[in-house]
């Protein structure tokens, strides 16, 4: 038999920040069952639920093999009386509104997802009043609509910022199957667009735009990656120390010592821009000096056939390095 109970949340989020694919920082309040049952430590002021864990809030829930809810008394409220329920029966946390969640810890096959987005781990802790998820543990795995984040140390998703990082052999996979990795990488996620108004539709008749999820007009803005940077084209490999790469216009700039290799083909220099779409890779010189490589005769037909282009233009400067996690 599973064990409920409904724990009253504050909305930690201010009243005009926008609505996350994955954010558990505002809403209605936060519906938690286990097939084991919960531990109320008061002392600690934290409720532990075991077996089957799950939690709900508005369209996000998390699924564990343990989930831990650690609350905190509202500013201005009295103390909130523990769980009325006994073994087997819904109960309720505190009073109403008396305690507020300011972090939810999962452990052990760890699933949080929306209808369009799923984060996967052997450990997530959410800090609801940054409104930022990290997950550890193997196969990290962040999937939104506009692309797939994996990673081997760790993945960060800041709702309110719309910004997720994938760190430790990085690997991000966009959703028209454009391929960057590195140690770190930072997505920037464009904010939904509106829905464009649906079509007048007969009484009876199916509409023709069918059903949109939240979230699915969003696309990714910009990636920045840090450190053993690699892009890849059907062509050509490129690596370098950092890159910034533009889903509008298809194009990854790549800096710091570029390695562009096609086939037996290499060419050395300080930048280059890749154009994903259609895999030329575009080697840039500083002002002044040459870029530097090896043309191996009839080995492939990637340099100057839709491969390596011609040098030239200048380098851009460094993107800036994501932000500290507080």
């Amino acid at each position: 038999m599973r064990v409920s109970v409904l724990v009253l949340l504050a909305a930690m989020a201010p009243a005009s920040a926008m609505a996350q694919p994955i954010d558990l920082s505002s809403g209605g309040p936060v519906a938690i069952t286990a097939r084991e049952g919960f531990e109320w430590r008061e002392a600690e002021q934290m409720v532990v639920a075991t077996g089957d864990a799950r939690a709900v809030r508005d369209n996000v829930t998390v699924i564990a093999d343990r989930l831990i809810a650690r609350y905190r008394k509202k500013a201005g409220t009295a103390p909130a009386a523990g769980p009325a329920a006994g073994p087997g029966q819904p109960g309720v946390a505190g009073d109403t509104g008396g305690n507020e969640i300011y972090r939810l810890e999962a452990e052990g096959n760890v699933r949080i997802f929306t209808p369009t987005d799923e984060a996967l781990g052997d450990r997530a802790v959410y800090d609801i009043d940054q409104a930022v998820m990290v997950m550890t543990g193997r196969g990290l795995k962040l999937t939104t609509p506009s692309q797939v984040l994996t990673a081997r140390d760790s993945l960060e998703y800041w709702s309110q910022k719309r910004m997720a990082v994938a760190r430790g052999n990085a690997v991000a996979v966009t959703s028209d199957a454009r391929r960057l990795a590195a140690d770190t990488l930072v997505a920037y996620i464009d904010e939904d667009k509106p829905a464009a108004p649906r079509p007048v539709v007969a009484p009876g008749g199916a509409d023709p735009r069918g059903t949109e999820p939240p979230g699915a007009n969003s696309k990714l803005k910009r990636m920045e990656a840090y450190g053993n940077v690699e892009a890849r084209t059907v062509t050509d490999i490129v690596r370098g120390d950092r890159a910034v790469y533009l889903p509008e216009t298809g194009v990854a700039r790549v800096i710091g010592n570029v390695r562009v290799t096609s086939g037996q083909n290499q060419i050395n220099g300080p930048a280059a821009d890749v154009n994903m779409r259609t895999g030329v890779a575009r080697m840039l010189a500083d002002p002044g000096a040459r870029v530097q490589g090896v043309i191996v005769p009839n080995s492939t037909p990637g340099i100057g056939q839709g491969g390596i282009g011609q040098p030239g233009g200048a380098a851009a400067p460094a993107p800036a390095q994501p932000g500290t996690r507080r």
